[in-house]
């Protein structure tokens, strides 16, 4: 603020300083909203294809992070010499660990494989069954799965085999889908019951609360459990007792004059 020539005074304008990060952020909370509003008019094909590739993206870059940070670790998960008599089963698996023990490329194609088809899955099921529950999650999952399988090297080449494990490992995926998805839905169901119904110690001063809300006297609803005043020590109410819990004598008077004209409904 200044002062010029003649004695006015000049407000001087500030510059108010935003946090940058913020400001990222918001820009990109922005650019999220409108490209969910126009996919959300988009076919179905057209939004599951953009789902799955930005899932993929996302997935490969995850992959690609954690290739780096673990290194190719699937040189030591070589297979015995004897591994020709191995059971097809057990091969199959030996190589998909090989697979997520992969370098940062290898990690980036099994995981944009897996995100990518379990999004763009789930995708489809919502729009045409209009809800995501867990018989869509698992089927997403077995998609995905399957998939997996058939890309990190199933047994070794087209066949039976590897079809057979395909279908094994989507089945794999999606019982643990299943698991997960079915015990995240209980426990959120617990935690709604949990702080829908009121706490236990309301229980005890229903009268009292709704005594305290027809005289205007909800605030001191408060000193009444301070002081362990519950509607069983309502007919049993002095002066002495309401003046130990801090209640000023305005109020300790109209509360003593109700209860004394509604003594009978408290028994």
């Amino acid at each position: 603020m200044g002062e010029s020539k003649q004695g006015m005074v000049v407000e001087i304008p500030t510059r108010v300083e935003q946090n940058p990060i913020a400001l990222v952020q918001a820009k990109f909370k922005e650019v999220e909203i409108r490209f969910r509003g126009w996919l959300a008019k988009q076919s179905l094909p057209v939004e599951a294809a953009v789902v799955t590739a930005t899932s993929a993206v996302q997935g490969a870059a995850i992959g690609g992070f954690m290739g780096t940070l673990t290194g190719d670790a699937s040189s030591l998960m070589t297979p015995p010499p004897n591994a020709a008599g191995f059971n097809p089963e057990a091969m199959a698996s030996l190589k998909q660990a090989q697979a997520l023990a992969g370098g940062p490329l290898v990690q980036a194609r099994n995981f944009a494989v897996m995100t990518g088809v379990n999004a763009g899955i789930s995708c489809i099921m919502k729009r045409i069954r209009g809800k995501e529950d867990i018989q869509s999650s698992m089927v997403a999952a077995f998609g995905s799965g399957a998939l997996f399988s058939l890309v990190s090297g199933g047994v070794g080449g087209p066949g039976p085999n590897q079809a057979a494990n395909a279908v094994t490992s989507g089945l794999f995926f999606a019982l643990v889908q299943g698991g997960i998805f079915q015990s995240f839905s209980l426990r959120t169901m617990q935690i709604g019951q949990k702080f829908s119904q009121p706490p236990t110690e309301d229980l005890y001063y229903v009268k009292t609360r709704s005594m305290l809300h027809n005289l205007g006297l909800q605030t001191y609803e408060k000193n009444f459990k301070r002081g362990l005043l519950s509607d069983s020590t309502l007919p049993l109410l002095t002066d002495s007792a309401l003046r130990d819990v801090k209640i000023p004598p305005g109020p300790r008077l109209l509360i003593l004059d109700h209860i004394e004209r509604s003594v009978q409904s408290f028994i």
